[in-house]
């Protein structure tokens, strides 16, 4: 998957969780949980999703890497290269 893949991808299942997502007014390096204020239970809709839809495993120690497009972007990137 490259770059542009995950983003879309992090986008979309975003948008799945939180319909009205304005990405317009973020930027690669905003906290998107606090932003579209995901609560917990929202927050692990979103990794479920992601890592389903990826086709790669996301434990609970890259939650802290799924807070931003970018890094969610980076992280998925390197999953799916290494098919962890």
């Amino acid at each position: 998957m490259n770059s542009e893949q995950a983003t879309a991808l992090v986008k979309s299942v975003l948008t799945s969780i939180v319909p009205d997502a304005d990405y317009a007014s973020m930027t690669p390096e905003t906290d998107f949980r606090q932003v579209l204020e995901l609560d917990s239970l929202d927050f692990l809709g979103f990794v479920e999703q992601l890592s389903e839809q990826a086709g790669c495993r996301l434990d609970e120690d890259d939650y802290e890497r799924l807070t931003t497009l970018h890094s969610s972007t980076e992280l998925l990137v390197q999953r799916t290269a290494s098919g962890d």
